[in-house]
């Protein structure tokens, strides 16, 4: 059913990290186009494990590529679904309330089985992946439940990815490696282009909604309600106000319940890294654009050509 190969290009084995490691290609071996780069540890541990998992109707799941706005989509999710319990968000980690369903197969040495965590939640149960289409549990597409899609332009997407590599993954290359890694597709749950346009394709089935994280930025209260129409719940314009203010980037990005400072501090020591916060958060900056301020000229031109490879099939937001 797939075929698993190491890339042939050099530059995927630059960019391995200690916590990410020994990436492989997976692709279906009827449909060769569909393809995704995770490491090794994936294939042996979940791809099976996750593809034949079981799906029940009240099921809610935030997916994305990577560093799109996920834990700022997860929490928006989880407050709607939940009817505004503030109790409980400010007292229990998203991680526990919304669990990474691969994560543990993608890590390095992690210390649980995250599928398991996610397969026995209570339900209804909020689920968090970045797995692509093709590599998502078979039954998401007959059973139906509501799924979260965030989309965030490529540009913004790969330097934030970048940070995250280098410092929660303990990546030790260049920018520039990872940059032109990305172009090639050769990074962790790349192909980014495949990856959002699958979910594009499909926006506008009744179990789907679509965001964007520039959307996000410029009118959080406009995504709310449409979250919270997605989700069947009506709440006052005072509740809706409220949430916006928990939702706020320097909210979120302070909320320990949030922020994952705890998990960064765990994957730093278990690589004999000492946490730094005014290096490194996991909520960083979350700008529109910030790529400009990193990006050199020629790494620009190769993601503006990257990025004409999607422009007849999503017109990526900026």
């Amino acid at each position: 059913m797939y075929n698993i190969e190491v890339p042939d290009d050099g530059i995927a084995q630059k960019v391995e990290a200690p916590q990410m490691k020994e990436f492989v290609k997976i692709s279906l071996k009827d449909d060769p186009k569909k393809v995704c780069v995770l490491p090794r540890k994936y294939v042996d541990q979940d791809l099976e494990r996750i593809k034949n998992m079981e799906i029940f109707p009240d099921d809610v799941w935030v997916v994305t590529y990577p560093k799109c706005g996920t834990t700022w989509t997860q929490e928006m999710v989880w407050m709607i679904g939940h009817n505004l319990d503030y109790e409980t968000a400010l007292k229990i980690p998203q991680d526990d309330r919304f669990p990474f369903l691969e994560l543990s197969s993608i890590a390095t040495n992690f210390p649980k089985d995250t599928f398991e965590e996610c397969k026995n939640q209570a339900r209804p149960r909020f689920i968090k992946s970045h797995l692509p289409i093709f590599l998502l549990p078979d039954q998401l597409w007959t059973v139906k439940p509501k799924i979260v899609y965030t989309a965030r332009n490529p540009k913004d997407t790969a330097i934030s990815w970048f940070h995250h590599h280098a410092n929660l993954h303990g990546y030790q290359g260049t920018k520039a490696d990872f940059i032109e890694a990305f172009g090639k597709d050769l990074v962790p749950y790349s192909p980014m282009n495949d990856h959002v346009i699958d979910f594009w394709n499909i926006r506008f089935q009744p179990n789907i909604l679509f965001l964007f994280f520039e959307d996000m930025k410029r009118n959080l209260k406009q995504e709310v309600t449409k979250v919270m129409k997605f989700m069947e719940k009506d709440f006052s314009q005072g509740e809706i106000d409220k949430l916006c203010v928990h939702l706020s980037f320097d909210s979120v990005k302070n909320n320990k319940m949030i922020n994952k400072e705890d998990i960064i501090k765990q994957v730093m020591e278990m690589t004999g890294r000492e946490y730094n916060p005014e290096k490194f958060t996991f909520i960083r900056k979350g700008k529109v654009g910030g790529y400009k301020q990193e990006l050199t000229r020629e790494q620009n031109e190769m993601l503006d050509e990257y990025i004409k490879k999607a422009e007849f099939e999503i017109e990526y937001q900026f």
